[in-house]
């Protein structure tokens, strides 16, 4: 029989603590009487209170700490906060302000969050666990903490990604706390200054490599599927070439998908497929520039390869549709040495720079995924602006610091013509007598709607189709509202209802490939929002 937490137990129960919100009855009931003030406060007056004491830190690190401290203390109120007012506090939960928390997460950490792994848990994973209070997993997120946003190699300071990933799952598509797990496989550094440091927290030796570290991930997705058999694993800001490795390793196999190649991928799609509303081009006739050759970029670049083929483009003609840039300029066949997954989209023209390229091929659209700020120069979007009446700038890379340009430039540089979008967010911008509002082209919009859609149907797997229909269905929830203001994603307030019609469209998905491990029923918006959790008292 389960105890009954009474008292100030039940008040440090971030599960079940409502602070000010007990009753009179349930202060007795509970034996809280004496320990609470004596005013009875809703949830809407708690989150007034919040929100003062929120708006009143100095800095958005400070208001980090302090939304993580809600958290710790009552978990109801944190979500109900973070969904009623997603625009405002996702930018400090998540992106930009988590790029610094991981940063300084040895000199902020309060209480241990996630899961974590290390070498020295080789052959005890299964066991480890059994130390996880919950039973009932539908959703990992997991990193190894090589590639944090454009930050590289922060070893276990990484974690705060999987914690933020998994606020968003629940705050914008629905899923329980408990189905939630943030995992850190840490697996050591190359970050020498990190191990050099007396106050870090993680595995203090050099990175993991080769069959050494395989053999690790292979254990940890081995003990998922005997321990969590209904959890879907999303790989999260792992390098390049481990990310690839990985998700080629397990997607045939195991549920699982990379956020990083997958989702971002989708969500760009998503903004070319809206933006054509604006420039009123056909998506099939879209000349695409991409702008670094990461695993973001690579992956952007294979699922608009099978967006052209879906529209009726042969594979000769999708790829012509698509060019790539580096540090070196534009990739073209002549050169020597060239990465295996960009080698098909080398173009047959002489070497030459970001600009000229621009100028020779010109694109409709620039996508940025290099991890450099600054990266757009003046030249290069006034050059697309020359080209092209409404050039559209898709700047991907977090956190803000690191993004290709800001969203004043694009528009200054492209005399206001640009349609701009970003990773991080930005404030509307004013130029002479118009007010421009770029577009926050996140992930947020995609992975949990996934995450949900495979959750309500059970999926197997996770498959490329998805990724198109959630891109598909996101272009078609920017309202032409939105459109006529120059936004090509739907605004952020609207997530959790994106979410939902996304996660339909898995569902279907997922029945027609026969891909769904449970019989759904005929009204699939009924069964997607029965599962959706609703913080509230």
């Amino acid at each position: 029989m389960m105890k009954i937490v009474r008292g100030r137990a039940l008040l440090n129960d971030p599960v079940h603590n409502k602070s000010t919100a007990f009753s009179l009855e349930e202060r007795d009931r509970y034996g809280l009487q004496g320990l609470l003030p004596y005013s009875v406060t809703d949830i809407k007056k708690q989150q007034q209170r919040v929100l003062a004491h929120l708006r009143s830190k100095a800095s958005n690190l400070e208001k980090y700490v302090y939304l993580n401290d809600l958290l710790e203390r009552n978990q109801r109120l944190f979500y109900r906060t973070l969904i009623d007012h997603i625009g405002e506090i996702m930018p400090l939960v998540y992106t930009p302000t988590v790029g610094e928390a991981c940063t300084k997460f040895t000199q902020i950490f309060r209480k241990p969050q996630g899961f974590y792994i290390t070498p020295a848990d080789r052959g005890k994973v299964l066991s480890r666990f059994e130390n996880w209070p919950e039973n009932d997993v539908r959703i990992i997120v997991v990193t190894d903490g090589e590639r944090i946003l454009g930050l590289g190699d922060l070893g276990a300071n990484g974690m705060g990604i999987p914690i933020g990933k998994m606020a968003l799952y629940v705050a914008c598509a629905g899923i329980h706390p408990d189905h939630c797990m943030p995992v850190m496989l840490d697996v050591g550094t190359g970050n020498q200054a990190l191990r050099d440091d007396p106050l870090y927290l993680g595995y203090p030796y050099p990175r993991l490599t080769g069959q050494d570290y395989l053999s690790l991930v292979d254990e940890f997705v081995e003990a998922v599927q005997y321990k969590f058999p209904d959890a879907l694993i999303q790989f999260e800001d792992f390098s390049s070439q481990n990310a690839f490795t990985l998700l080629d390793r397990y997607v045939g196999s195991i549920r699982c998908f990379n956020d990083d190649i997958q989702g971002t991928a989708a969500v760009t799609l998503a903004g070319i497929h809206a933006s054509c509303r604006i420039t009123r081009k056909t998506f099939s006739k879209q000349k695409i520039m991409l702008l670094g050759t990461g695993s973001a970029a690579t992956g952007i670049a294979g699922l608009l390869l099978s967006a052209f083929r879906k529209a009726g483009l042969s594979e000769a003609e999708a790829r012509s549709q698509i060019s790539f840039v580096d540090r070196q300029g534009l990739v073209v066949v002549a050169r020597e040495k060239i990465k295996p997954r960009i080698q098909p989209f080398a173009r047959e023209h002489t070497a030459m720079d970001f600009v000229n390229a621009i100028a020779v091929i010109q694109p409709d659209v620039l996508i940025g995924a290099t991890g450099t700020a600054g990266a757009f120069s003046e030249a290069a979007i006034r050059t697309m602006a020359q080209y092209q009446e409404h050039p559209v700038i898709i700047a991907l890379s977090n956190p803000t610091s690191h993004t290709e340009c800001t969203a004043e430039q694009a528009y200054r540089w492209s005399g206001g013509r640009a349609i701009f979008a970003s990773g991080s967010p930005f404030a509307p911008v004013v130029l002479g007598e118009r007010c421009y509002y770029p577009a926050q082209g996140n992930n947020v919009y995609v992975y949990p709607g996934i995450g949900l859609g495979v959750m309500a149907s059970q999926a197997r797997l996770v498959i490329e189709r998805m990724f198109l229909a959630a891109a598909e269905e996101l272009a078609n929830q920017v309202t032409t509202a939105e459109i006529e203001r120059g936004s090509i994603y739907p605004d952020l307030t609207r997530v959790r209802a994106v979410s939902l019609r996304i996660a339909i469209r898995v569902c279907q998905i997922a029945c027609q490939e026969g891909l769904a491990g449970v019989k759904l029923p005929d009204d699939l918006g009924t069964h997607v929002r029965a599962l959706m959790y609703e913080p509230d008292y």
